[in-house]
């Protein structure tokens, strides 16, 4: 559904490290009457200078560019200026950006395969407080929450430093002395990382933490 026009001009700025793409949506959004097109900015660092000194109401926030990306520029532009609603435009529907864009704080998440209409109304949106997402975003958030937790995501920082030490082919008697604790604590911790882990042994939970590949 289409957001009516405000009576007053939206003030927008671009933001993106391709020179093309941010003077082509610069000429594109031109031609929407209710919009004031206040600056660009070709970095992150820049885009937080552009913003102290324009105030715009909607950035369009490229999130992949050198130096400051977008994610830090709009996690620093919401600090500073929690008014401001960033919509993150961007090429990369992958979970973590998308993920990662929302926690910094962008109001919506578009690919820049979208169209000039829809992105208008999107800015539009996103003065009035109202999200869009693009259908690739919404997937990728679905697909992230309905999968299931990683291998020994509810492992206690303890419990993750015995299995480290396992994989390294620690016992028990010389993990209890790494890590300072008896072995009649280090055999619960392991009791513990079996139970977690689904192992019912020492050799299978070891092969599983590096078949998954839990430690760097």
């Amino acid at each position: 559904m289409s957001i009516e026009h405000s009576p007053a001009k939206i003030r927008v700025a671009v933001v993106d490290d391709h020179d093309m793409v941010r003077q082509g949506l610069l000429v594109l959004l031109e031609n929407f009457d209710d919009f004031e097109l206040v600056g660009d900015a070709s970095d992150g660092e820049a885009a937080v200078s552009l913003c102290a000194d324009t105030h715009p109401d909607v950035v369009l926030m490229d999130m992949i560019m050198p130096g400051v990306d977008g994610i830090r520029a709009t996690k620093i532009i919401l600090d500073r200026w929690p008014n401001t609603k960033v919509i993150a435009l961007t090429s990369f529907n992958d979970e973590n950006n998308v993920q990662n864009a929302l926690k910094a704080g962008a109001i919506s998440y578009l690919i820049k395969n979208v169209s000039i209409d829809d992105l208008a109304d999107a800015i539009r949106r996103a003065y009035h407080g109202q999200a869009t997402l693009a259908p690739e975003a919404a997937q990728a958030l679905i697909t992230a929450t309905t999968r299931p937790p990683d291998l020994g995501h509810d492992l206690t920082e303890r419990e993750r430093e015995v299995l480290y030490l396992m994989v390294e082919g620690l016992n028990n008697r010389e993990i209890g002395e790494r890590l300072v604790i008896s072995s009649s604590t280090v055999k619960n911790h392991v009791s513990s990382i079996f139970a977690k882990m689904g192992a019912t042994s020492r050799t299978q939970a070891v092969a599983l933490a590096v078949e998954r590949r839990m430690f760097p």
